[in-house]
């Protein structure tokens, strides 16, 4: 029980507690070590003494403290004499700041992660491994490139922020425009991992929540955003569709076989007012082109209203004009073979990358996906295994190995 507590306060509190350091100390591999050495002597204490009522506080005391001992040592080998170390808490330690893990952390450590002075993809690289928590393997999967290159950008952004010295704080409006795309990426990215597991067992499924409070804070902060307010329309469509997402057997439920009657509609109408909201500030962005395509879906009531095809597959040729990436292309073409053919779908699928794309687990659902139905059932079960070859979530691994199960031959 004690571990399960430990992996509940890392997957819904880390990130908020390694901001709330971060901020603090100013000093992201500080913040970092501390955290981490949090997590094994809780590993430690929590079997024996039990886990605490507010797990994320316990972490968040012990992380200061330790982060106190390593400048207290670092001090000492300059020659300082360190005061003796502070007792640690007990599991039922409360904390009582009222700064402690407020909302806004995270949010300012995003800020300060997505500084100018850094690429636009170390921004998000750096956002997602220390707010998200992501490990650098999952962010080089988002990012299509390989570990390695992702590693180096990490290392990279950390030391540029600490050799600039660049301040831990949410800048001034006048700096907004300049980070604010940073920012909705890292979210969006964020989201999506969150939302790949249909089952919301992952590591990072609880992050689907914060996403939805950090774009109302968002939206709270920058209400004349169109993408802004596209990104939060989004997510929350995205959201209400959760409860439909399984079948009855616990596999991945494809969008189009869900059960609109299940959909949140509360968060549909919120979704709407958002989405209404960024269409009347000016011409649609590729965020509120994306939201508009969750819209056109959130649309059905029931499982008699068809899908919408002919309109998504619209909304992807805009969408193509302000970002022209592998993704869009890829959801392109599931929308271009049920209004074309599978076969049209195919040839636009097979002229992207297939080595770049060899270990992004979407390109190689939607390539069988298409080779099934274009009656190549050979090809179609070895891209298939492909698939299957790659970390895949249970639901969605259950749902593949039916539909590989079901070619013939």
């Amino acid at each position: 029980m004690s571990r399960t507590a430990l992996e509940s306060a890392v997957r819904t509190a880390g990130g908020r507690v390694l901001a709330a350091l971060a901020a603090r100390y100013r000093d992201l591999d500080l913040a970092e070590e501390a955290f981490a050495e949090a997590c094994l002597r809780a590993a430690r204490a929590w079997p024996e003494r039990g886990h605490p009522q507010d797990a994320a506080a316990w972490l968040y005391r012990v992380a200061d403290r330790v982060a106190i001992d390593i400048l207290r040592a670092r001090a000492a080998r300059r020659r300082i004499k360190p005061d003796p170390p502070e007792p640690a808490p007990a599991a039922e330690d409360p904390v009582n700041e009222e700064d402690f893990l407020i909302p806004d952390e995270r949010l300012r450590l995003v800020f300060v992660c997505c500084h100018p002075a850094l690429s636009k993809e170390a921004r998000v690289a750096l956002t997602l491994r220390l707010v998200c928590g992501l490990e650098t393997e999952e962010i080089a999967r988002a990012f299509i490139v390989p570990v390695a290159t992702m590693a180096q950008r990490i290392v990279r952004a950390k030391n540029k922020i600490a050799d600039a010295h660049i301040p831990f704080e949410i800048p001034g409006p006048d700096a907004w425009p300049e980070r604010l795309d940073s920012v909705l990426s890292t979210l969006e990215v964020a989201y999506a991992g969150a939302h790949a597991d249909a089952a919301g067992a992952g590591r990072t499924a609880g992050f689907a929540a914060e996403i939805l409070e950090l774009t109302r804070v968002l939206v709270d902060l920058l209400p004349k955003e169109e993408e802004a307010l596209a990104l939060a329309a989004m997510v929350r469509y995205a959201e209400a569709r959760r409860p439909a997402r399984l079948d009855d057997t616990g596999a991945m439920a494809p969008l189009s076989e869900q059960d609109p009657t299940q959909w949140n509609r509360a968060l549909i109408h919120e979704a709407d007012s958002y989405l209404q909201r960024a269409a009347e500030l000016g011409p649609s962005g590729p965020r509120t082109l994306q939201a508009a395509i969750h819209s056109a879906w959130c649309g059905r009531r029931t499982r008699l209203d068809p899908p919408p095809w002919r309109t998504v597959l619209g909304l992807y040729d805009a969408l193509l004009r302000l970002r022209d990436d592998p993704v869009v292309r890829l959801n392109r073409a599931v929308a271009l073979a049920e209004v074309a053919s599978p076969e049209a779908a195919l040839r636009e699928v097979d002229a992207l990358d297939g080595d770049q794309l060899a270990v992004f687990p979407p390109y190689h659902a939607v390539r069988a996906d298409l080779l099934a139905r274009s009656g190549r059932a050979a090809d179609a079960r070895a891209a298939f295994d492909a698939l299957l070859a790659l970390p895949t979530p249970p639901a969605e691994r259950l749902w593949l190995e039916r539909r590989r199960a079901s070619l013939a031959g």
